[in-house]
């Protein structure tokens, strides 16, 4: 049952994906509203799932709490590496300059995001129906945002077209390949939790250090904002209508 509720999430993932590279006149706002849905996957979805699942504080804080803090600076980390990398062998050092390894990067953690969501989909349904159906709904909601923000991701950073293609594919298929390795093993919830705390430090830190800024740059529009404020308010929506 949870492979073939996956196949919805891979459908959903390939038709954000279509939306984000049809959309090419309006890069500022389709940048605004990815901003705006990462920054909602993060907070009021990765986040208190994460908290919840992670287990024990350690010296005083949630354990998904240090992740988070961990993926945001290894995001930072790495961005900084590949930039320097880059300077190395010979590229212009502008600082608008974008490296594509990152664009990858990023959208390879989203990949990674999405297989997970596939183990947490075929776990829901492990624990009992109802269970799974709240997630799969969830899931199959917010993949439209994965695939939109996979693509966008991996553009943004001076990638091709047929690398983005390839990582949105990717992207569409992860949950599938998630949910059917649940046929196979049980995932501990704490390990779960505290993947999705890391995943979101390192979501934060692209959207907000990176993404949003680009969105801005050279279209300081209301109209943008406005996106990113309905990027948020779409994710809302999703983790409302999940619970």
């Amino acid at each position: 049952m949870a492979v073939f509720v996956a196949l919805g999430a891979f459908l959903m993932t390939l038709a954000g994906g279509w939306v984000a590279r049809r959309i090419t006149d309006r890069r500022h706002l389709v940048l605004g509203f990815a901003g705006g849905l990462m920054l909602g996957v993060v907070g009021l979805d990765l986040l208190p799932e994460a908290v919840e699942a992670a287990g024990e504080p350690v010296f005083g804080v949630p354990a998904a709490l240090l992740l988070f803090v961990g993926g945001f600076l290894v995001a930072h980390l790495v961005e900084r590496l590949l930039a320097v990398r880059q300077v190395a062998h010979g590229a212009a050092a502008r600082r608008d300059e974008r490296v594509p390894q990152v664009g990858l990067t990023a959208a390879a953690a989203m990949v990674g995001h999405s297989l997970m969501d596939g183990v947490a989909l075929g776990a829901a349904f492990q624990v009992g129906g109802s269970m799974g159906v709240a997630v799969a709904l969830a899931v199959i909601s917010h993949d439209f945002a994965d695939g939109f923000n996979t693509y966008t991701l991996t553009t943004l950073y001076g990638n091709a077209r047929r690398k983005a293609l390839l990582m949105l594919f990717a992207a569409a298929v992860a949950p599938v390949v998630g949910a059917a390795t649940t046929l196979l093993f049980t995932l501990p919830e704490e390990l779960l939790g505290g993947y999705l705390g890391f995943f979101g430090g390192a979501l934060l830190y692209l959207a907000a250090a990176e993404i949003l800024p680009e969105a801005h740059h050279t279209h300081p529009a209301r109209s943008t904002l406005l996106c990113t404020i309905g990027g948020v308010g779409f994710i809302w929506l999703v983790v409302g209508i999940a619970e």
